[in-house]
């Protein structure tokens, strides 16, 4: 059942149709007209109101922004998201949909900012390019490789802005840290390590159950080939399957390995080596709850190593520590800090974190044509070594790559290398 569904009225219509009762003269307390120029104005709908509600929260902290739709196949969601646009003082509605396709058929939409689950990322972004319509997506912002190459060409076909969020890319603090290492703060670079560790309890095994009539099901699987509703998949647990998305590693591996690769200054890897295994619960996760990932670059080499269910408190490790002749840089949440040989902090930058900047970059990409901090074929270079950490885990261990195109040679990986789609959502270039 599809509460929030609205049909395909442009928001102009809709903003026309409730001005005559009043409705848009205050907001919250203030007055319609904002001290900037509508034309000026971007108008952005937001897609998934999970991490869709921190997207709300930065783009409503950035000038002359307007949220203009929220939109989730929750009806919960959407509601709570419009309360929240309508608590922040915004001088019109958002309006709340189910379809995410309704924003793209609106022409006043400027952005589509994407926080649905992986397996949407690639042709929600196809569709809002060919729409017209400039793209903020989620990491990793494709399910698979061959997605991960379409999207980019999407981008350059349509001449669209498309930022991956990546937030750490736009992190002042982070980018000192970053040009510090370039410019030879800690001698040359040899190695990075990232981690990753959590304390995620079992998921269960599933059973099959009714569909929730606050959920539109036939909308949640979108284009993946379809299969029966059960209760321990929606929302968070779809990231464990293999169906719907990469695991720990594309979950938050994407993270650290975008900063090592960024600081390295290397692509793509010659050979990668993935091995781990669902070692803590016996449950329907088919993902590794401990992995361990090596990217050889030929000149330097990184590392990861997720661990979903045990915190390993004790060790006490950064996100991502960046290995040079002369030292250590590494990189927490939002900051760095530089290290000696003896292991003595030298320098420090570790501020609070905010996504805001990466927000405010992607709204002055289109309103100035300020270059992206995580333009969509940069950010899905390091969403490459995912997946082929992932191919390599799932065929043996290893893979071998072409550092000239970025393909993996191997025959054995083809079926792991792109997905089977729905009738009707393959994604077309």
């Amino acid at each position: 059942m599809e509460h929030w569904s609205i049909p395909r009225v442009s928001r102009r219509r809709f903003l026309k149709s409730t001005a005559g009762t009043g409705a848009l003269m205050t907001l919250g307390g203030r007055a319609v007209l904002g001290a900037e120029s509508p034309s000026s104005r971007l108008r952005v709908g937001v897609m998934g109101l999970s991490r869709g509600m921190a997207h709300v929260k930065a783009y409503l902290s950035v000038r002359n922004v307007e949220i203009a739709y929220v939109c989730d196949v929750d009806s919960r969601r959407a509601a709570e998201a419009v309360r929240a646009v309508e608590r922040s003082g915004q001088y019109a509605p958002a309006i709340p949909v189910t379809d995410f396709r309704t924003i793209l058929d609106d022409k006043d939409i400027d952005v589509l900012s994407i926080a649905a689950p992986n397996f949407w990322h690639a042709p929600a972004t196809i569709l809002a390019c060919q729409a017209g319509k400039h793209v903020y997506v989620e990491k990793p912002g494709s399910h698979n490789a061959a997605e991960s190459q379409l999207m980019v060409k999407a981008a350059r076909k349509h001449d669209r802005k498309v930022q991956m969020g990546n937030q750490r890319r736009s992190l002042p603090a982070i980018i000192e840290g970053i040009e510090k290492a370039k410019s030879g703060a800690i001698g040359p670079l040899r190695f990075a390590r990232c981690w990753y560790d959590a304390n995620r309890e079992s998921i269960g095994k599933g059973k099959p159950a009714p569909v929730p009539d606050w959920l539109n099901w036939d909308l949640w699987q979108g284009p993946t080939p379809e299969r029966p509703f059960k209760d321990n998949l929606v929302h968070y647990n779809w990231h464990w399957h293999w169906h719907y998305g990469g695991g720990e590693l594309a979950n938050n591996g994407v993270h650290a390995l975008d900063l090592a690769r960024w600081a390295l200054g290397v692509d793509p890897p010659r050979q990668v080596a993935c091995t781990g295994g669902r070692y803590h619960f016996d449950d329907d996760q088919e993902t590794p709850d401990t992995a361990s990932c090596l990217f050889d670059f030929g000149s330097v080499g990184a590392s990861w190593e997720g661990s979903s269910c045990l915190p390993r408190k004790h060790e006490k490790h950064a996100f991502v520590s960046i290995y040079g002749d002369s030292g250590v840089l590494a990189f927490e949440s939002s900051g760095y800090r530089i290290f000696d040989l003896q292991g003595k902090e030298i320098e420090s930058n570790v501020p609070a974190f905010s996504d805001v900047y990466h927000f405010q970059n992607m709204a002055d990409a289109v309103r100035l044509g300020t270059p992206l901090n995580a333009e969509i074929e940069d950010a899905q270079r390091s969403t490459m070594l995912c997946h082929y950490g992932n191919i390599a885990y799932r065929t043996g261990g290893a893979v071998t790559v072409d550092q000239r195109t970025g393909a993996v040679t191997s025959h054995a990986v083809e079926k792991f290398w792109g997905r089977e789609y729905r009738k009707g959502w393959a994604p077309e270039v």
